[in-house]
């Protein structure tokens, strides 16, 4: 619901404040005051969208009235018409430089009045509308800075708890990123890659210490176990709509090219875009980097492996812009 403009009247002459209030009252919503003391208290009460102020009010004129709201931080931007008979050039002079918007001389013309009156409510809630807008998306930037530092947090605790891993989920974000880049990801899907790529082993923290952290090879069974890792993501992730958007990475990193991977067997291009590119950096890091069961391989041996499982394991066509990026990498 769309609230009425406050307009706050100074006149000491009860005559013009009821001709204002028969001229305004319906469009506006109006408080009064007959002496500029009584106006600067009820300006910080009312807070008012607009000032009709007489330049002759007692106790303090209207200069000084206008002077003090202006020094006044939570008053200095309300827009102030100065109603006078004063017609020297002086007195309007000295109106402007103690901060007063505009001028209506008395007796008043009301068909004027009401079109100045309109014009500087109108332009005033503008304003106000779009300083609420910048304070909205101030708002809204400081809520994803938090949400992305929370994400950020999750994927240090996974890599706190898996040691194996310390640093895996770092490296591979920074290159899924590089990498959606390169096949002209933008704006908003960059942060879908970077979210997805922080929490795409999340749902290991359903997995058991000891079958996480075994040292040695996983028994059948056990891989039933580690396999439901995606899902766990899933039932996580899902319900939050922040990070729902970003569940492709978490949800399909393990869905192969032929069919043959988990946890739903997809296959091809119904393997979700953001995670048949993931797929391929997160093997490439995996076999790059040292394991306590096996040393790392050559960075051409695992480029060669990549190059080998296209078709089957990796969408080819971007196994091909990878070992691209890789070689680009190189020569920087």
């Amino acid at each position: 619901m769309i609230t009425q403009p406050t307009i706050l009247i100074v006149d000491d002459e009860e005559m013009i404040r009821n001709t204002l209030e028969a001229l305004l009252d319906g469009d506006f919503q109006l408080y009064f005051a007959a002496n500029g003391m009584d106006a600067l208290a009820l300006s910080m009460q009312v807070r008012p969208d607009l000032i009709l102020l007489d330049v002759m009010t007692p106790h303090l004129d209207g200069f000084e009235v206008c002077r003090r709201l202006r020094s006044t931080p939570e008053l200095a931007e309300v827009p102030i018409i100065m109603l006078t008979a004063l017609d020297d050039r002086e007195a309007r002079l000295q109106g402007l430089r103690e901060g007063v918007d505009d001028f209506i001389s008395k007796p008043f013309d009301s068909i004027e009045l009401l079109a100045r009156i309109q014009t500087i409510t109108r332009l005033n809630r503008y304003r106000s509308i779009v300083e609420q807008r910048d304070q909205l998306q101030k708002m809204h930037a400081e809520l994803l800075f938090s949400y992305q530092k929370t994400v950020e947090g999750w994927s240090d605790a996974l890599d706190l708890r898996d040691k194996e891993t310390e640093g895996h989920t770092l490296r591979v974000t920074e290159i899924s990123i590089e990498f959606a880049k390169a096949i002209g990801v933008k704006g908003d899907d960059l942060n879908l890659v970077r979210m997805g790529s922080l929490l795409h082993d999340v749902g290991k923290l359903g997995v058991p210490d000891s079958i996480l952290l075994k040292p040695g090879k996983l028994t059948e069974e056990e891989w039933v176990v580690m396999r439901k890792h995606p899902v766990y993501a899933h039932q996580w992730l899902s319900p939050i709509p922040f990070l729902a958007k970003a569940i492709d990475i978490p949800y399909c990193h393990h869905e192969k090219w032929d069919g043959s991977g988990y946890p739903q067997g997809l296959r091809g291009e119904a393997i979700p875009l953001f995670a048949r590119l993931f797929a391929i950096v997160d093997v490439w890091d995996a076999l790059s980097s040292e394991r306590p069961y096996r040393a790392a391989m050559s960075e051409p041996d695992v480029l060669a492996y990549i190059k080998q499982n296209a078709r089957t394991h990796f969408d080819p066509a971007l196994v091909d812009v990878f070992l691209k990026l890789i070689d680009d990498r190189k020569s920087r």
